[in-house]
Parts: structure tokens; sequence; C-alpha cells
């Protein structure tokens, strides 16, 4: 994320393009319909993609990149976001420049969990599992979000139509009197009531569950098949986790600077209402950020699957994060 260009909203993005399938929506007083000239001009000796954050991001470097006209451009564009995307057919990265209008976007950042951030919702043990499914990764995935996407999101809030969170669940008693919701904005009085019973509720839950099994019956002829069965790569139900720690609150992380303002997306309530309240507000551009949003929190209520359809979606690259099995770093 380079931050050099000028305007009101001087923020260059160096973002990912998941699929390469941004369509520009004309304003009112512009042609609906253009014709795209598809030129690509092949960059030679460029600087490595997403080199920004290193620790965090792995840069990106390919054979062949190549530079593009650009795709969005708004009338009144104020915010610019320089995108990328890999086409097999061009047999290389293409890079575009976009100009858009900050007001007509929204950023979306995806399932930002709080745990075991110290506000009581915790990895359960001795064996149980959440997010990125070890204390010591989620402590590490705290860090990326206070070093890079906070400082992100306090940037854009001033000048975005939205900021918002997406989590699992359903608007409940605590947390839509914690947050900005579609249906309202809780006063300061019932923020400072929830956020005491959500400390109550998330402390009161006890978070232990089974160990690993210590002994697995296998049959003779199909060993490992039963092993797995048994004992998969991942199990995040109640056996490992204990009954209800899915049904919790699960809080925005103290990691993100909250604003009263911001918005929470709840994943049980389904895309549609998502979609009516992005329209309603204006917006027709989404930057995403977040944790997993081009794996498997892509087809989330506010992931990347659902919100393409309808909107220009741009993944912040190095303000996304997968899980990192079997490594010590998500890079």
């Amino acid at each position: 994320m380079n931050r050099d260009l000028p305007g009101s909203v001087a923020l260059l993005l160096t973002v990912w393009m998941v699929a390469g399938s941004i369509v520009c929506t004309a304003d009112a007083d512009e042609p609906a319909k253009r014709v795209y000239e598809n030129r690509l001009v092949s960059l030679d000796d460029p600087p490595a993609l997403l080199g920004d954050y290193p620790e965090f991001v792995e840069p990106v470097k390919e054979l062949r990149r190549f530079a593009a006209p650009r795709l969005v451009d708004d009338a009144g564009a104020n915010l610019s976001v320089r995108a990328w995307r890999f086409s097999y057919n061009a047999r290389g990265i293409i890079e575009m420049p976009n100009r858009l209008r900050a007001d007509r976007t929204a950023v979306i950042m995806v399932h930002p969990w709080g745990i075991d951030d110290g506000q009581g919702w915790k990895t359960p043990q001795p064996a149980g599992v959440a997010d990125f499914c070890t204390i010591e990764k989620n402590h590490l995935a705290a860090r990326h979000t206070r070093e890079v996407i906070d400082p992100f999101l306090k940037r854009l809030r001033p000048d975005v139509a939205l900021i918002m969170y997406s989590l699992p669940g359903d608007p409940d008693p605590i947390r839509k009197n914690l947050y900005r919701s579609f249906s309202g904005k809780p006063t300061r009085a019932q923020r400072a009531a929830a956020a005491k019973r959500l400390t109550a509720k998330l402390k009161a839950f006890s978070y232990k569950g089974e160990p690993v099994p210590a002994r697995l019956p296998l049959s003779a002829d199909r060993p490992v098949i039963d092993y797995f069965q048994q004992f998969p790569g991942l199990d995040a139900g109640p056996k490992f986790n204990n009954t209800g720690f899915w049904d919790l609150p699960i809080p925005v992380t103290r990691d993100i600077t909250t604003h009263e303002d911001d918005v929470v997306i709840y994943d049980r309530r389904g895309y549609k209402p998502l979609k009516e309240f992005l329209q309603k507000n204006g917006v027709r551009h989404v930057l995403l950020t977040g944790y997993a949003t081009d794996m498997c929190f892509c087809r989330t209520t506010a992931g990347y699957e659902n919100l393409a359809k309808d909107f220009n979606v741009f993944l912040v690259g190095d303000a996304t994060l997968a899980t990192f099995p079997a490594n010590s770093s998500p890079r």
C-alpha cells in the first residue's frame, strides 16, 4: 500500500483483483457502456508487488508483467487504486490504474474475530482451534491487524462511504447494542452496558475441551481411512472447543480502532440485506481486507464471491492474510 499520490484521499492502493471480473459501472451522467481497449504493454524489470510488508506477505515476483489502461474511471474521483491480476492467457500479471470516488466506496474487513485479544473469547484448551488455529498464530495475525489494517482503515475512514466488519452469527442482544448494524446505531450508554455484558458472557464460558486422542482403533485393511475419520486435520466442533463455543457473541478484535459509525455485518442474515444496504448508501466499489478473503471466507456473506456479483471489488493484498498451517510465517 503505497501512499504517494495527491488528491483529497492521498492513497495509492496496490490491490489484487481476485478473478479479474471488475466491471465499470457508470454514473447517471456518463455513458452506460464503453469499449475498453485491452492494450497490454510489457513492463521491463518492475519492482515486486506487495513489497511494503514482507514480514507478513511475500512480495510477488512474476516472469512477465504488463500495464493496461485505466479500468474504473469515476467522474470526480479522489481515490487511486492500482490493481493487478494474473492471466494464464496473457501469461503474466496485468496491472491497471483505477480512479474511484471515495464516497462511493466501502471498506469491508472480513471476519476480524476478537480471539485471544483479552476480551474474553479465547482458544479452548488443550486442543481447541479458532481463527488461525493456535494462540501464537492468532497473536501474529493480531499484530498484522494493528500494523497494517488498522492504519489503513484510519486513513480511509474520513472519506469513504462505510467501514464495515463481517462476523459470524446473528445480531444477538449483546452485539446489536455494541455495534452499529443495518437496522440501527446504539447510543453510547447502550454500548457501555453491552461491553460489560460481553465481558461477563465471554468470561463465563468454559474454554475446555477434550485432549488429542491417545488411542485410535484401526481396521486391518483401511487404517488410513479410519485414522483420519477419527483424527482429522481440523476439528473445531464441540469435541475440542466445547459445546456452545461458536454460539458466543464473537466481538470485533481489539486490534482495530473501531468507530461508532462503523457497521457490523452478520453472516447469518445472508447477502441480500448487505447488498441492499450498500446500494442504499450509494456504494459501487468495495475494498476488501481481513482474513482468508480469497480462500475459505470468500464464500461468507461479505466474501468476494457474493460481492463481486454486484460491486467493483478490490482485494487489498497486503491487508489480508490466509492461515498458514505447517509454517511459522504467513509469507
